[in-house]
């Protein structure tokens, strides 16, 4: 075991030439190290909010993650198993016959559905949307 348990690159192993210079000031490096572990954290929570709406969600978390593994060792190997993990369930769906597909898709629907359900039952969208589909919207049980 190292004495630096968030081994990073050393400075004269980095490719870039402003992050060597950041990585041989220990007082610099420190700083650095904190500034990419918040932006990383505000873009990964951020892209957990984004997850259950339609959108890059999971696309957001793993360029938060892909920030924070430029940095530490730790998100790297996390990156590494998020993107194995990804490709094995790719490469299962992708195995399945056409009616499992049609069965996923239809899930997939059905979450989306709900998820919108909720946003129009919890907040007042009224305002910014046309009238004829605001009509459309209140139609819908519970709202």
């Amino acid at each position: 075991m190292n004495a630096d348990d968030n081994v990073t690159l050393d400075a004269a192993d980095d490719d870039w030439e402003w992050r060597r210079k950041i990585r041989s000031n220990p007082h610099s490096h420190g700083i650095y190290r904190v500034v990419v572990g918040v932006v990383g954290l505000i873009i990964v929570v951020l892209g957990l909010i984004m997850v259950p709406f339609p959108g890059p969600g999971w696309l957001v978390v793993f360029l938060g993650l892909a920030i924070w593994a430029s940095e530490f060792e730790w998100a790297q190997r996390l990156l590494r198993f998020a993107k194995s993990t990804l490709h094995a369930w790719t490469r299962w769906a992708r195995s399945q016959p056409w009616w499992m597909k049609g069965l996923m898709l239809l899930a997939t629907l059905c979450i989306l559905a709900g998820v919108i359900w909720l946003v129009l039952l919890i907040s007042d969208i009224s305002s910014f949307l046309p009238e004829w589909v605001v009509d459309l919207v209140v139609k819908l049980p519970g709202l």
